[in-house]
């Protein structure tokens, strides 16, 4: 690698962190220990893990003159080139080096192993794939770094990106308790159902910002991106079993709120079983599926789900013009509940969380008649401002993270 090769690497480095606006930060922000030696944030594409980092060099004052930005997605970079840039940065008073999509680079978890122990006194933060396992025969990372999990935006940080309130989250357990006085205060200040319905389709990825009239296309580049570039760079696999991954997403995002037929979609996608929830599992681990089982075990062991979803709305929508609002408001509640809790598909119900609390989602009119005498019990109503009793509405669930 020349000095002109270097030049250029950090002059990349320093436009993109200038780039960067501190206008706006996810949720996460606070809650990352900035201080570790290593971090690892994983998460779909298109959340906002690279600006997360970026904004973190950009604020830090006298260290953004001492820290090193790589995008390994740069297909000349290989394993040695990044050791000797590491180096080369420590050598000239570098204190922190942040390597985006750290899956393109073969042997990631051996180079930042290396990188961690060779120089003590450089602070590494990487972003990767959600599809990305920690495998301990390529370098065991997990005594050494603290990873996080960076999800789309919760529809409380939508309202905040959008300028609309700058309200805390609530968790699960204060919105199930005091859901009467909650929703009254934020719906006396926000005429909130106009902008909860505009979330469901623009407003899970931060990019919404940039403007709405391309938004649905930038997902499906999204998709298309991570089918045809994470996923082979995480995993062996083939043209065909990408192509029927991308047609699987879209045969599911225009289901109805059932348990789907598992035997008629592996025929439609002429594929096996086991092979089908292969590709169902990738789905669920790209951040692009959300799969529920009656057990949660169950999902470790390549066992059916019992339901199926988009990971999110903006994504369903993105995919099929025959979005069910069923599915819709499922899909939602899913998505926001999951973010710190576990869901699985009770006999009764439709989502059952931690083991304990059972709610059922439907529109205005949805009552108690599924879940009739069910101890811990909830119905979820879209489209009412306020709720009442044991019945509480569906967009207070988006203030949970």
């Amino acid at each position: 690698m020349t000095d002109e090769d270097i030049e250029r690497i950090y002059r990349i480095s320093a436009d993109k962190i200038s780039e960067t606006s501190l206008a706006l930060k996810r949720y996460a922000y606070d809650a990352i220990d900035w201080d570790c030696r290593l971090i690892g944030l994983r998460g779909a594409r298109g959340v906002g893990k690279t600006t997360l980092l970026l904004q973190k060099i950009l604020e830090s004052g006298v260290e953004r003159d001492t820290s090193l930005y790589l995008s390994l997605d740069n297909v000349w970079l290989d394993v040695k080139e990044i050791y000797l840039l590491a180096e080369h940065h420590v050598q000239h008073g570098g204190t922190r080096l942040v390597l985006d999509e750290v899956h393109y680079v073969k042997d990631w978890q051996r180079i930042i192993k290396n990188l961690y122990d060779d120089f003590s006194g450089l602070r590494i933060a990487y972003t990767g794939s959600s599809l990305l396992r920690l495998k301990a025969r390529q370098g065991d990372l997990s005594r050494r770094q603290v990873g996080y999990e960076l999800p789309g935006l919760s529809f409380r940080e939508f309202l905040k990106f959008e300028g609309v309130m700058d309200r805390g989250p609530i968790p699960l357990g204060d919105i199930l308790s005091g859901h009467l006085e909650i929703a009254r205060e934020i719906t006396r200040k926000v005429k909130i159902l106009p902008l909860f319905e505009r979330y469901f389709r623009f407003g899970y990825y931060p990019f919404f910002r940039e403007g709405v009239a391309k938004y649905e296309e930038r997902i499906r580049q999204v998709v298309n991106q991570t089918l045809d570039s994470d996923w082979p760079s995480v995993e062996d696999i083939t043209t065909e079993t990408i192509r029927k991954a991308r047609k699987m997403l879209r045969i599911l995002a225009a289901l109805p709120p059932q348990t789907p037929k598992m035997n008629r979609l592996y025929a439609e996608l002429d594929t096996e079983r086991q092979h089908g929830l292969k590709i169902l599992y990738a789905l669920e681990r790209a951040g692009l599926l959300n799969l529920l089982a009656s057990d949660f075990d169950a999902l470790d062991n390549l066992s059916s789900p019992e339901k199926i979803y988009c990971e999110n709305t903006n994504l369903m929508y993105a995919l099929t013009s025959d979005a069910d609002i069923g599915t819709a408001r499922e899909t939602f509640f899913a998505n926001q509940v999951s973010n710190g809790h576990v869901l699985t598909y009770p006999k009764k119900g439709d989502f059952l969380v931690d083991g304990r609390w059972l709610f059922e989602i439907g529109g205005k009119g949805k009552g108690f008649a599924q879940i009739k005498d069910m101890p811990d019990s909830y119905v979820v109503n879209d489209g009412v401002e306020v709720g009442i009793g044991n019945k509480i509405p569906l967009w207070l669930f988006g203030f949970m993270y």
